[in-house]
């Protein structure tokens, strides 16, 4: 039998064991159903590290009785630090124009749209912008609600400041339009305009919590390329929770390697990651 107690990682600052390693993977996944896959042991080391300097720790399996003492503070600051945020502005064009179809058919006014993995910001104000040009106002009757389980992140996004780089893809009549140099923002930054965080909330969602602090119904849910952290029984029971969000005629939007296939009784592809609900019929 294989000793648990093994180190995972040689040569470095912290012990840390295979045994640990099982363990942050059963914590998060417990905690953000998180499936860390076993290859990430260097990912959680490095990210994990700091917070044994912070309290002083030697091994990881003092910084791991911690958290299970119940510092709710500290496993706040755990899941922040495993939760990956990769995005960017209009990350997978398509959606945008979907959307924007999407509205131009809407009876219903105001047009919600639940961002439910809003990371930095990028993606709910490039909602807000698809809205103010759909619409052809800065005031649209359009809300967002853009959450994420990760506080700092939702910190970052309220905010609407952003490095200069971060937009430099984009058309430049959409970055005259949208964002400012100046207020608030500092050299070689951009703002965005503050009638785009006039249409956004932000707010701290868990999607595996037993209750959403939330009521649909949507227009439009985005949850892109957050599935891909879960498992499929995961998967399929937010699925489950997310079709009653959704207006009868209301769309899921996925990320781009992301299939729901296995959830075919609570949403239908439309093509090009779209979804409608499944008990809806045409």
């Amino acid at each position: 039998m294989a000793d648990d107690n093994r180190p995972a990682l040689g040569g470095r600052e912290f012990q840390f064991t295979t045994a640990d390693f099982e363990r942050v993977r059963k914590l998060i996944y417990d905690r953000a159903g998180i499936a860390l896959a076993p290859v990430k042991q260097d990912m959680v080391y490095s990210r994990l590290a700091r917070r044994l300097r912070a309290h002083g720790y030697t091994t990881f399996a003092q910084y791991l009785a911690h958290l299970e003492r119940g510092d709710e503070k500290e496993w706040e600051t755990f899941t922040n630090s495993l939760t990956t945020n990769l995005t960017s502005f209009f990350r997978e064009p398509h959606h945008f124009v979907i959307l924007a179809q999407q509205m131009a058919k809407s009876k219903e006014r105001p047009f919600r749209i639940w961002c439910s993995a809003a990371s930095t910001g990028e993606e709910p104000y490039s909602l807000a912008i698809t809205a103010c040009e759909a619409y052809k106002s800065l005031t649209p009757p359009v809300t967002i609600l853009a959450s994420d389980i990760d506080t700092n992140v939702l910190a970052t996004a309220a905010k609407g400041v952003y490095a200069a780089d971060r937009v430099e893809k984009m058309e430049l009549e959409r970055l005259r339009q949208f964002f400012l140099k100046g207020s608030g923002a500092q050299q070689g930054q951009v703002r965005v305009r503050p009638e785009l965080q006039k249409l956004v909330t932000f707010t701290r969602v868990n999607l595996l919590d037993a209750r959403w602090p939330l009521q649909g119904p949507f227009d439009a849910l985005f949850c892109r390329n957050v599935m891909i952290y879960f498992d499929k029984p995961t998967q399929y029971e937010i699925l489950k929770k997310f079709r009653p969000q959704l207006r009868e005629d209301g769309l899921l939007y996925a990320g781009h390697s992301e299939s729901f296939l296995h959830a075919a009784d609570q949403f239908r592809s439309l093509g090009r990651t779209v979804y409608e609900r499944a008990d809806i019929k045409r």
